[in-house]
């Protein structure tokens, strides 16, 4: 498969013949083809994207005693730092392989949001957010770009009605008090080839709706797996925004919509694993207790739904659990 083909380029600037219908309209196909597309025209601020990204990449820069002072309170924290080899995605499919290659620093929301009333459930939803002294500007980098991220997807997931035959507010309110994360991916030089099976992240599908990610520019590494069982090389160019869709929505459109199993390699050459790799990945999620069940407009009739329907927060804590040591 054409990896320029498979993927495409979806603008978000308004003009002529570009209508929310025309967007929708090839989201629509995206999403029931790979799950994955690119849009470009966002609105996004290159300030806001770049001060994200270069912070990210200059606490990732301080020393590892530094970088564990904000550590995860505990393993199945999710905010907080995550050291090197301390999450395997793969398992989140039940896959048993070796711990992927990076460390990472995630955010959830920046205010208050409604707790569930499961005790083990609020341990997990009540977990603040941590914050490192330096750089100086980190928190205010990073709850920017959250910001940002968070109306984007607002605007896809109204895009996302209008391309399911839906009233184009209809997940608003599953969306009100979203649970989203965002997450810095950093994939360090590597001095040695990997061990057998060990990738920069393991296969797995996000959790989600819809996961928004920047990534270096023309960064290699990530793949998807088309319908075929093929893997697809997934590129960009800044200061566009990769899409991809999450088992949340995919099982909201009784799997019409896909949501891919994607992975970040090791490059094969000695050269290209000993060059950094950063992703900034918003994981859109919605309120804690909304409930996900097949959309109407997505059941043949007569049928039944291929899932229960499941609390998006439950599932979220379970998947996320599944993943780290």
């Amino acid at each position: 498969m054409d990896s320029n083909r498979s993927i495409p380029k979806i603008s978000f600037q308004q003009r002529t013949g570009n209508s929310v219908n025309s967007q929708s309209a090839a989201i629509r196909t995206a999403c029931e083809e790979t799950g994955f597309f690119v849009i470009t025209g966002h609105g996004i601020s290159a300030g806001v994207m770049e001060a994200c990204r270069d912070a990210a990449i200059q606490f990732f820069e301080r020393s590892i005693v530094e970088k564990k002072r904000v550590q995860q309170l505990t393993p199945g924290s999710p905010y907080g730092y995550s050291p090197m080899a301390k999450e395997t995605l793969a398992r989140s499919r039940g896959d048993n392989t070796p711990p992927d290659l990076k460390e990472s620093f995630s955010i959830g929301p920046p205010t208050p949001r409604p707790q569930p009333i499961d005790p083990d459930e609020a341990i997990f939803a009540a977990t603040p957010n941590r914050w490192p002294d330096a750089p100086a500007n980190f928190r205010t980098a990073f709850e920017a770009y959250y910001r940002a991220m968070n109306n984007v997807a607002d605007i896809l997931m109204r895009r996302f009605a209008v391309a399911l035959d839906l009233p184009k507010d209809f997940f608003l309110p599953f969306i009100r008090h979203p649970i989203s994360a965002l997450r810095a991916n950093h994939y360090p030089p590597l001095a040695s080839a990997p061990s057998a099976g060990q990738l920069r992240a393991g296969a797995h599908s996000d959790y989600g709706t819809l996961t928004i990610l920047m990534q270096n520019s023309s960064s290699a590494g990530l793949e998807i797996q088309n319908r075929n069982g093929d893997w697809v090389p997934v590129t960009d160019e800044a200061p566009d925004l990769i899409v991809n869709i999450g088992d949340l929505m995919a099982r909201w459109t009784n799997n019409r919509w896909v949501s891919s199993v994607h992975r970040v390699v090791v490059p094969d050459d000695a050269y290209s694993r000993q060059q950094r790799r950063l992703s900034l990945a918003y994981f859109h999620q919605p309120n804690w207790n909304a409930e996900i069940r097949c959309i109407p407009s997505c059941l043949p009739d007569k049928e039944q739904p291929i899932y229960p329907p499941i609390r998006s927060g439950r599932y979220l804590m379970e998947k996320f659990h599944s993943t780290v040591s």
